[in-house]
């Protein structure tokens, strides 16, 4: 028999795996000690469904595979009646319902239904015999326990990860610190809380870092630090993480975390400026320079400087006290152009620079401009790694006009002069000639060549002075701001000396930012400069030499300097005390060696007015100087009681050069500075002057000790 059309699986039936076997264990088989039988109408009626079925009978199913075996006649059992038909197990891949017997027979044994636990845990089947040929329609039993487990292992994975999600926003991982604050295992807030405790009363600290045997007191507040104690625990873990990682940090490792600090960008590079300003070393790049017309090379050094990175991360854990060195960070810069470099460019573009005059054509003019003109103003500097040269107009400007006299005509440039005793801006006036910045552009190719290619075309234009009218207006000179005397007795030499040395300072004008240098300005004391020999003090004592008498000069300066608030940038004291010098407050001047500088530190230009009042028969003369500018401090000065006194002792000299000298009496004294402004003081400054004994010299030879006994 067929089965019954209302038996075949209808569409809302279970199809797959799962749906199986459910249905297949919901109808429990009908057992016999032999085999089972099972009727027609039997097979009609509707299984028995068991619900929620959980445990299969492995061994009962074995038992029954068995009967179903002996019953299909297998091991030499009966065949079955003619008016009975066996039904034989589906293919492995049909419905597991059993196929009824047709309706025609009386009587019909069939077998059970059979259970897809029978396909998992049957054991092999045999292979097929010459009388059973296998046929393409079964398939091999399929395994699906391993899947389940595995479906299980992935639920059980996946429930473990969420849990480990939350777990992490739970507490901190093991064995975890925060700049040294243990917060192993704390929830986050309790984290927060000992981040709080143990830090703030760091953070309320001043910095103290340290290089060689300076120091630097840093100030939170000057620095813009601020503790994050939220980030600081956030970073360290505290908060729910997908990062399996940080899950495995709840409980191995050891993790240790800085503090978050977080600094105002602008306030901590000033206070890192500061700091690099007093201990950088700056690196020295190589230059090749010409001031003779020749070359010089600058050799390089490397430099150190303030590690600004690393010191910023210092500054941040010593703010919360988690550092035990308080060094600052230094870091160590390389020349762009190593020594091997410097040495190939002396050898070639320093030497082809200055291999001879270049050639300037102006319409139909053509002259030579010499190296002399040029090589001042010309510099072989590094550029990004590599040294290239480099003319600069503006100290180009006064050579060029100097060696093109025959071009155009020279501009004026404006100044400031006195006249009716007040300070006038004289104008300036245009000219004809070379512009400096187009003939240095022009220049810079050709004299890096040879031959006829070492020659530049250019037009002449009109050419503003060097420095102009406004210039000088905008120098704000309207006033005499500091004036000194000093007398000396008359000489003619001391009138001659003197007297050239005033004329080459009168007028000068040292700009803001500018520096007045004795030695630049009235130059090497020769006689082709207008000096005489005269008196002047060498190796502690009287020598005749050219520009005898010029420091006195330097010493009305150095006053004028004092008195007008100018910065000191360098002053010498006479080797010994001469008494118609102020004391403590003069200097002493010698070519190549000492020199008399200040700076004009203000905002205003100063002009210098220098003259002298040349001695006579019964008259001394006078050294004047005067500083006129725009007033900005009142001046007042002072000095402490002599101390230290040092006795003379006596020489003899027999040389031709010999001056007689008195003795004199050393010491030390101390020279004060106070500055007002607006009635109220802004500042002290001191110097300490130190005067060694001047020995009596008497010329001649030395007395024998004979001699001296006779006497």
């Amino acid at each position: 028999m067929t089965r019954p059309d209302d038996d075949k699986p209808t569409p809302d039936e279970p199809d797959d795996l799962f749906a199986e076997v459910d249905a297949a264990i919901s109808t429990p088989p009908r057992r016999d000690s032999e085999t089972f039988g099972v009727t027609a109408e039997d097979a009609a009626q509707p299984a028995e469904v068991v619900e929620d079925a959980e445990e299969i009978d492995l061994e009962e199913d074995e038992a029954a595979a068995d009967s179903v075996a002996s019953a299909s006649g297998e091991d030499g059992a009966p065949e079955p009646d003619v008016d009975e038909t066996v039904v034989q197990p589906p293919p492995p891949q049909t419905d597991p319902v059993t196929t009824l017997p047709p309706p025609d027979s009386e009587a019909t044994t069939v077998q059970p239904p059979v259970s897809v636990y029978d396909d998992l845990f049957a054991p092999p089947a045999e292979p097929p015999t010459a009388d059973e040929p296998s046929t393409d329609e079964e398939e091999p039993p399929r395994s699906h326990r391993g899947r389940r487990i595995l479906i299980g292992a992935v639920l059980l994975l996946g429930l473990a990860y969420v849990g480990g999600y939350f777990l992490t926003g739970m507490r901190m991982p093991a064995n975890a610190t925060i700049a040294g604050v243990d917060v192993s295992g704390t929830s986050p807030k309790k984290a927060r809380s000992l981040l709080t405790s143990e830090l703030t009363p760091h953070t309320e600290k001043d910095i103290t870092l340290t290089h060689d045997q300076q120091e630097f007191t840093i100030k939170p507040a000057d620095a813009g630090l601020s503790l994050d104690v939220d980030e600081s625990v956030r970073a360290a873990g505290g908060e729910s993480s997908w990062d399996p990682r940080d899950m495995a940090a709840l409980f191995f490792g050891t993790h240790d975390h800085d503090a978050v600090v977080d600094a105002e960008s602008t306030k901590l590079a000033a206070v890192l400026g500061s700091i690099g300003e007093t201990v950088d070393v700056p690196v020295v790049q190589p230059q090749i320079t010409f001031p003779d017309g020749e070359p010089t090379a600058r050799q390089p050094e490397e430099g150190t400087v303030v590690d600004k990175t690393g010191t910023t991360e210092l500054i941040k854990h010593l703010f919360v006290g988690d550092a035990d060195e308080s060094a600052v960070v230094m870091k160590t810069v390389q020349p762009a152009v190593d020594a091997e470099g410097l040495q190939e460019a002396m050898d070639g573009i320093a030497q082809t620079i200055v291999s001879g005059p270049v050639t300037i054509e102006v319409g139909e003019k053509s002259i030579d401009l010499p190296v002399s003109a040029y090589a001042p103003a010309t510099v072989v500097r590094v550029e990004g790694d590599e040294l290239k040269p480099y003319i600069d107009p503006k100290t180009l400007a006064e050579p060029l006009l100097d060696s093109t006299t025959g071009i155009g005509k020279k501009a004026v440039d404006a100044t400031v002069e006195l006249k009716n005793g007040k300070p006038v801006v004289v104008p300036g006036k245009e000219g004809v000639g070379l512009h400096p910045e187009e003939m240095a552009e022009k220049l810079l190719p050709a004299i890096a060549t040879t031959g006829d290619e070492r020659s530049v075309s250019i037009e002449a234009k009109v050419v503003d002075p060097l420095f102009t009218t406004e210039d000088a207006e905008k120098l704000k000179i309207t006033e005499k701001i500091s004036s000194f005397t000093t007398e000396y007795p008359p000489a003619a030499y001391r009138d001659t000396n003197q007297g050239r040395a005033a004329e080459l300072i009168d007028g000068t004008i040292i700009k803001p930012g500018e520096t007045f240098s004795f030695n630049k300005v009235v130059g090497e004391r020769t006689r082709a400069n207008g000096f005489v020999s005269g008196t002047v003090i060498n190796g502690g004592v009287f020598r005749e030499e050219l520009g005898g008498g010029v420091s006195q000069v330097a010493t009305t300066m150095y006053n004028a300097g004092f008195f007008g608030g100018m910065d000191d940038v360098e002053h010498h004291p006479h080797a010994f005390y001469i008494s118609r010098y102020p004391v403590g407050r003069e200097a002493t001047v010698y070519w190549g060696s000492l020199d008399l500088r200040w700076k004009n530190s203000t905002k205003y230009g100063v002009l210098i007015h220098a003259w002298v009042d040349k001695s006579g028969p019964g008259r001394n003369g006078r050294m004047n100087v005067e500083l006129w500018s725009t007033k900005v401090y009142d001046i007042k000065a002072g000095q402490s009681a002599k101390r230290n006194f040092r006795s003379p002792g006596t020489r003899y000299d027999d040389t031709n050069r010999c001056v007689p000298q008195a003795p004199i009496q050393g010491f030390d004294i101390d020279i004060y500075r106070t500055f007002y402004k607006g009635g109220k003081k802004v500042k002290t400054e001191t110097d300490t002057a130190v005067y060694q004994a001047a020995d009596h010299v008497i010329c001649g030879k030395k007395p024998k000790a004979d001699d001296a006994d006779d006497d």
